[in-house]
């Protein structure tokens, strides 16, 4: 693939998609400090101009900013803290409202309570400062269905969508991002998370050369992909609506 090319192409299709989408407003999206939103951030410096992007952190409970505010000082973007601590505390409590004290969210709702939260708050950042919300899913992540929806998969654009994480990594490395943001390990950013790799069993790179068709993994690799593939497709399908069209 030549990178070059593909990072042209890039920028000049963000700026083609404000021209069309939003002339002269502004990009906001969420700065986790991973690899994905500081290159998605580069992205949009090099085609907006960093007067254009606003980067926003927005840390739970014990959660620090992972050096999202030394990514956006390193390119040169506004920077807004929103923690969202107080507004998922309102969650632990909630069963009260609903008349019953034996109620409890399960495990997988409150990991992705804060990923919703986040996505509303990327969304009223950006209607206040006239703004278009980035979504910095990748196409690896996608292809699994590894992302919350309505959360992290959300958003008016999505720039590297299409890109797997091997490609987005060699993109950075391109631009000249510092090696520690861009390789950084991946992992869910959730209190005592494991890296997404040990939870998949298997590495990015090999689950990127399956998606591009260069090797077959293991069978029991190849199943495992597969499986998460296709327990998570309605994540990649549009809004589900019935095939007739009712009478008036």
């Amino acid at each position: 693939m030549n990178y070059a090319k593909v990072r042209e192409e890039l920028v000049n299709w963000i700026r083609d998609w404000f021209e069309k989408n939003g002339k002269d407003c502004n990009a906001v999206l969420g700065l986790s400090g991973g690899k994905d939103s500081t290159i998605c951030a580069a992205l949009l410096v090099e085609a907006l101009g960093k007067e254009r992007v606003i980067g926003v952190a927005m840390p739970d409970k014990k959660q620090g900013l992972n050096q999202a505010d030394l990514i956006a000082e390193h390119l040169g973007i506004r920077f807004i803290k929103a923690s969202i601590s107080g507004i998922t505390a309102q969650f632990d409590h909630m069963w009260y409202e609903f008349g019953d004290e034996d109620f409890h969210w399960s495990e997988q709702t409150v990991q992705n309570i804060p990923p919703r939260i986040r996505t509303t708050m990327l969304y009223a950042i950006a209607q206040t400062y006239d703004g278009r919300v980035c979504c910095c899913d990748n196409a690896s992540e996608n292809y699994l269905g590894y992302s919350t929806f309505g959360g992290d998969d959300f958003g008016s654009f999505s720039p590297i969508g299409n890109l797997t994480v091997t490609e987005i990594r060699a993109i950075g490395d391109l631009m000249g991002l510092p090696a520690e943001w861009v390789h950084k390990t991946p992992d869910d950013g959730l209190p005592n998370s494991k890296p997404d790799e040990t939870k998949f069993g298997f590495t990015y790179e090999t689950l990127d050369k399956y998606i591009r068709g260069t090797e077959v993994p293991a069978p029991e690799i190849k199943e495992k992909i597969d499986r998460m593939h296709t327990a998570t497709q309605f994540k990649r399908d549009i809004l589900h609506v019935p095939a007739y069209e009712p009478s008036l």
